[in-house]
């Protein structure tokens, strides 16, 4: 067996819902405590880093605002990816991925949007302004909101899958205006200074605290998606019971 058949049967057993809750019960604990060490750690060094020499404490912001609003976007990037696995491949576990995504994504959307506020009142002197970034952030945050609606109020859940994985793939093109929002127009929003040509902006100080509280939230994030979607095919499992024993129910009355 060559090594891509054998690691398209292994995307194909994590594919079963019973393998994929077997392989959370083993992963989800380490990875909450990975995460928790992670967090304490980053927390540590959020508040013991030096001040700014022009923003003070309000610096600080950053480490909660800046993985906040990557997560964001890769929240949406993973809903995405799922929902093209849902559509070209019929994959049992895409619609899982990003239904049980969504809401997380909004909670990282939410805070990206209220730590900005935040750190632009003192830095721009207003909590807010409809500049390209902001505008799009938001909206991404409407689309969150918007396909959590959808899959609750739709009871065919291969249906909602289906339309939601649509709505979501259409709405990826806000992705990429996000992220190059500051590039094709004049905003408030400061241009990218971690992953850019010539190496970071960010002076080590406060690099260090950054990046070990992105870290610390990207596995918060799979930590709550593999929890979520454990839930989701519970939920389903236990519905589809229901449904068993409403039909048999409803023969035995015959």
């Amino acid at each position: 067996m060559t090594e891509t058949s054998l690691a398209i049967t292994k995307l194909s057993d994590l594919a079963n819902p019973t393998r994929f809750l077997a392989l959370v019960r083993i992963v989800l604990p380490w990875m909450v405590g990975i995460t928790a060490l992670l967090f304490a750690i980053g927390l540590y060094l959020s508040f013991t880093s030096e001040s700014d020499y022009q923003q003070g404490d309000t610096v600080r912001i950053m480490y909660i605002h800046v993985p906040a609003a990557w997560l964001s976007m890769m929240c949406y990037t993973v809903m995405a990816i799922s929902a093209i696995g849902t559509l070209v491949w019929r994959h049992p576990l895409a619609d899982v991925a990003h239904k049980a995504a969504a809401p997380i994504g909004a909670a990282f959307t939410l805070i990206a949007l209220v730590t900005g506020s935040l750190w632009g009142r003192p830095m721009w002197g207003t909590w807010w302004v409809w500049d390209a970034r902001l505008t799009s952030v938001f909206v991404l945050f409407l689309m969150y909101l918007g396909l959590i609606a959808l899959n609750r109020a739709m009871d065919d859940p291969s249906k909602a899958a289906r339309v939601s994985a649509v709505l979501i793939l259409v709405g990826f093109v806000n992705i990429p205006i996000i992220k190059f929002s500051v590039e094709w127009w004049n905003t408030l929003h400061q241009p990218a200074s971690i992953l850019r040509m010539g190496g970071s902006a960010v002076d080590p100080a406060f690099l260090k605290p950054l990046l070990v509280m992105a870290i610390a939230a990207t596995l918060l994030f799979f930590t709550l998606h593999m929890a979520a979607m454990r839930n989701e095919i519970w939920r389903r499992r236990i519905a589809a019971q229901r449904r068993m024993a409403a039909r048999k129910a409803g023969q035995d009355d015959t």
